[in-house]
C-alpha cells in the first residue's frame, strides 16, 4: 500500500490539484507499477522510476487513478489486445474507441475521468479523438518529454500529451509539460507564452487555409468523412478566411512507406527488449502473431532502406515548412472512415493461416521478395492515412470534434500548422469549440460525469 500511495502522490497545490487521470499504458511508466505495454510478453515487467512524462504530469496536481487499455504494443489504430481484449466506444460499443491511446479516449468519452494520457507516433492521440468525440492534440516533436530510458520515441515520430475533452484542459497541460528536456535528441522551437491565452484570442486577420478529403495514398474515402472537413470549410469561410483545396506538397505513397518501415524496425527492437527482460529469445507464442510477422520483417529490413526511409522524413520537412510559409493551417478528415466495429478488421481465416505460416516459418524475406509490402501498407493505412504526416515531419496537429455520421458516430477534422505554431492551432481550436458544429459530449446519453 505505501508504494501505491508513493506512486499515485501529487502536488496537492498544482494547477490540476486533485483531478483523477489515467496514464497510457505505454510508455507512461509509473514507478512499481505493471506497465505490459498490451502484451502477455511483458506482464511481470514493473517498472522502476518514473518516465519524464509521468513525473511532470504528477507535478501537476493530477490524481493517477491507473492505466488505460492499448493495442498489443500500440501497434494499431483500434484497441483489441488479444490478452487483454477490447476497448469500446462509449457512444456505440459495437464499435472501436480507435487506437492506440484508445483506451484513454474511451474513459475520457465515457466520463470516467476528464483527461488522460497518451502518445501519438502514427495519429494514436488524433484517431481515438476522433472516433470518441474528444479533442485531440498532437504537439510539436520534442515539445513533451520522452526519457528517462529513450531520448528519442519512435526515432522523434511519437510525441506525448493527453486527450480532453476541453480545449482548455489540453492547453493548460501542455503550459506544464512543455519545456527543455536535457539528453533528449529533438528540441522543439522555444514558446514564452502560455497555449491557455492562446486559445482565448481571436485571429486579428483573414487566414490561408489549404484543406483536402484526397486519401494521399489514393484509397477511399467515406463520404461522411469528407462531408466533416467540407462543413468544416463552410464555416471558416463564413468567418472570413480564404480556403484553398490543394494537396500537400509530399509523396504519400513513400510517407506510408516510410512510416511501414519505421514500423518494422521498431517492433524488431522491441522484441529484442523483450528477450532481455524475459531472459530468453522471444518466440511466436509470446505475442500475437501479426506483432511477430512485423518484428520479422524487421529484422529483414536493410540499413540502406532504413536511411533512405529516414530521407523522406526529412523531405517531408522541408516542404511542409514551406507549405505553411503560404497556408497558416492544412485541413484533412482526421480518419478516412468512421469508427470499425469491433471485430470488423480482424484477419480473415485465410489471412490468419498466411500470417501464421509466414511468422513460423519466418518467411519475412520472401513477403519483401513477393512484393506484398505495398498491399501491406495499403490494408494497415487505408483506414488512416492522413495523420502520419505530421509525425514524420514533427509538426503539430489536432483532431476537433466537428461531426457526427448519421448514426450519432463521432467524427473528427484534423489542422495541421508549423513546426513549433501550436499556439496557432489552439487559437483555432478555442474558436472552433464555441461554433455550432462543436461536438458536446454530453450529448452522448452514454456520458456519465
Amino acid at each position: 500500500m505505501k508504494e501505491l500511495a508513493a506512486s499515485i502522490a501529487h502536488n496537492e497545490t498544482g494547477t490540476f490539484a486533485g483531478v483523477p487521470i489515467l496514464l497510457k499504458n505505454f510508455t507512461q511508466e509509473i514507478k512499481n507499477e505493471p506497465m505490459t505495454s498490451g502484451s502477455k510478453g511483458f506482464l511481470n515487467y514493473k517498472a522502476e522510476e518514473d518516465s519524464h512524462i509521468v513525473s511532470k504530469i504528477k507535478e501537476t496536481g493530477v490524481t493517477v487513478l491507473g492505466q488505460t487499455n492499448v493495442p498489443e504494443l500500440a501497434l494499431m489504430g483500434i484497441t483489441e489486445p488479444a490478452h487483454y481484449g477490447p476497448t469500446r466506444n462509449p457512444w456505440n460499443t459495437n464499435h472501436t474507441p480507435g487506437g492506440s491511446s484508445g483506451g484513454s479516449a474511451a474513459a475520457v468519452a465515457a466520463g470516467m475521468v476528464p483527461i488522460a494520457g497518451g502518445n501519438d507516433g502514427g495519429g494514436s492521440i488524433r484517431i481515438p479523438a476522433s472516433f470518441c468525440g474528444l479533442f485531440g492534440f498532437k504537439p510539436s516533436r520534442g515539445r513533451t518529454p520522452v526519457g528517462r530510458k529513450l531520448g528519442r520515441q519512435m526515432q522523434g515520430a511519437s510525441v506525448d500529451h493527453v486527450l480532453t475533452r476541453s480545449v482548455r484542459d489540453s492547453a493548460l497541460m501542455l503550459d506544464l509539460l512543455k519545456g527543455h528536456e536535457k539528453g533528449a535528441a529533438f528540441h522543439a522551437p522555444p514558446f514564452e507564452s502560455t497555449y491557455f491565452e492562446c486559445m482565448q484570442k481571436g485571429f486579428n486577420k483573414p487566414l490561408r487555409i489549404a484543406y483536402s478529403t484526397k486519401s494521399p495514398i489514393n484509397t477511399e474515402v467515406h463520404p461522411e468523412n469528407k462531408e466533416a472537413v467540407v462543413k468544416t470549410v463552410k464555416l471558416l469561410e463564413s468567418m472570413g478566411h480564404h480556403l484553398e483545396e490543394k494537396d500537400a506538397p509530399v509523396d504519400g505513397k513513400k510517407i506510408a512507406n516510410s512510416f511501414i518501415t519505421l514500423y518494422f524496425g521498431e517492433v524488431a527492437a522491441t522484441l529484442a527488449t523483450m528477450g532481455e527482460f524475459l531472459g530468453r529469445k522471444v518466440k511466436y507464442n509470446d505475442v500475437e502473431p501479426t506483432t511477430w510477422l512485423l518484428g520479422l520483417l524487421g529484422k529483414a529490413t536493410t540499413a540502406e532502406e532504413w536511411v533512405l526511409s529516414i530521407r523522406e522524413w526529412d523531405k517531408a520537412a522541408y516542404s511542409m515548412e514551406d507549405f505553411h510559409e503560404t497556408y497558416d493551417f492544412y485541413v484533412t478528415p482526421t480518419t478516412a472512415f468512421p469508427p470499425s466495429k469491433i471485430g470488423e478488421l480482424d484477419p480473415t481465416p485465410s489471412e490468419k493461416l498466411m500470417i501464421s505460416i509466414f511468422g513460423q516459418l519466418r518467411l519475412a524475406g520472401f513477403i519483401k521478395k513477393m512484393g506484398l509490402i505495398d498491399q501491406l501498407v495499403e490494408n494497415s493505412l487505408k483506414r488512416t492515412p492522413f495523420t502520419q504526416l505530421g509525425n514524420l515531419t514533427g509538426q503539430p496537429a489536432m483532431s476537433v470534434p466537428l461531426h457526427q455520421t448519421t448514426d450519432g458516430l463521432p467524427i473528427g477534422v484534423q489542422f495541421m500548422a508549423a513546426n513549433g505554431r501550436e499556439d496557432q492551432l489552439f487559437q483555432m481550436a478555442g474558436i472552433l469549440e464555441q461554433s455550432e458544429l462543436w461536438i458536446d459530449i454530453k450529448t452522448n446519453p452514454m456520458f456519465n460525469y
